[in-house]
């Protein structure tokens, strides 16, 4: 199983941006066009692209739809975009811009039926992104912490029809830290769901790691990276061929990581 690369744009106010642990007031901004930064994606050999509108996730209104039109125009990437999405008009908007699926986050907490409805309608077009703190779920952009276990959330919305999730550590995004590989393992033993590792990714080790995991027949569909990328950590060719790994490595897949 060849787990799938998505590498990500942030944007804010129509900039593409990397924040700290999920801090707006903590960005920094690494490219006025966008645009460019996805046809340089395509350009290294990606398929996938995952964007994220991060003024639309703190307030839960669309902001950043004109360069959505834009990006998605000029590649022929497949686009996943999340934040602030949040009706079921919003859903179908993106999903006529050309964007082929939608991730779903605060909304999968606080109306679950309306993820149902999603499902059933879109089928596999819709993903929930589950964004965790200390193993229990953050919404409102990071910003509002619940009670509510990650674990139960993806079982949840597994039993509405959901198959794919975006998992994020929120203590490990803009970090470079690595990603909470642990969790993301557990939480895809645990649901059989097509988990993508998002937050933290800062090695090609890590990629190895989870690609390793995947070899071994754990459901981790993919991984998003940013700011490994646009620090110069890796090239996405690199990390393409990280992902492209046909050989289990060692006990833990990179060396002994």
């Amino acid at each position: 199983m060849t787990m799938l690369l998505f590498p990500a744009i942030d944007l804010k106010e129509g900039k593409a941006v990397r924040l700290l642990q999920g801090r707006m007031e903590d960005s920094t901004v690494y490219a006025n066009n966008p645009v460019d930064v996805a046809k340089d994606f395509e350009n290294q050999g990606a398929e996938y692209l995952h964007v994220v509108d991060l003024n639309g996730a703190f307030t839960g209104k669309p902001v950043n739809d004109e360069m959505i039109r834009k990006i998605v125009g000029s590649v022929s990437l497949k686009i996943q975009v999340g934040g602030g999405i949040r009706t079921m008009e919003r859903i179908t908007e993106l999903l006529d811009l050309g964007v082929e699926r939608v991730i779903l986050g605060t909304i999968a907490v606080k109306n679950p039926d309306l993820v149902a409805e999603a499902a059933r309608r879109y089928g596999e077009r819709i993903v929930v992104g589950i964004d965790a703190l200390g193993g229990s779920v953050a919404v409102q952009g990071w910003a509002e912490a619940t009670e509510m276990l990650v674990i139960d959330l993806a079982l949840a919305m597994k039993n509405v029809g959901i198959k794919h999730v975006v998992f994020t550590d929120i203590a490990r995004d803009g970090m470079l830290q690595g990603p909470n590989i642990k969790s993301t393992v557990h939480l895809a033993r645990e649901t059989g769901l097509g988990i993508i590792a998002s937050g933290g990714v800062s090695t090609l080790a890590d990629l190895r790691y989870l690609q390793n995991e995947a070899l071994r027949g754990v459901s981790i569909e993919g991984a998003i990276t940013g700011k490994a990328l646009y620090s110069g950590a890796f090239t996405l060719r690199e990390a393409l061929e990280a992902t492209r790994a046909e050989e289990i490595y060692g006990e833990n897949g990179n060396g002994g990581q």
